[in-house]
């Protein structure tokens, strides 16, 4: 289904094509792997991030994820079947600043 890309984008839009609400949601969803930076602040995970792409708020999912916390990668997977997001694949080559993290 996602055509070996490094990335899975989950998209707030469902499969009847409504908005998919809370507004935040994908802040939120992101959240569950960020962690607090040396410098105090909040840093979203390499492998979990909101993105806005078409006009929707999404979240971008590195694929490896899947083996680094497979618990995790499922949650989200599952989060996306129960809400009935649309999901596609992402970006074809890894992102540069995420190519050091997730190594």
């Amino acid at each position: 289904m996602f055509d070996g890309a490094p990335e899975i984008v989950i998209q707030g839009i469902t499969e009847s094509g409504d908005t998919f609400r809370p507004s935040d949601w994908a802040e939120r969803l992101s959240g569950m792997l960020s962690v607090f930076g040396d410098d105090g602040h909040l840093a979203y995970s390499p492998f979990l991030k909101p993105i806005f792409a078409g006009g929707i708020h999404c979240v971008a999912v590195d694929r490896v994820l899947e083996n680094h916390n497979p618990a995790a990668f499922e949650f989200l997977l599952q989060f996306a079947r129960d809400n009935r997001l649309t999901m596609r694949p992402g970006r074809k080559a890894r992102r540069p600043e995420d190519a050091a993290g997730a190594a």
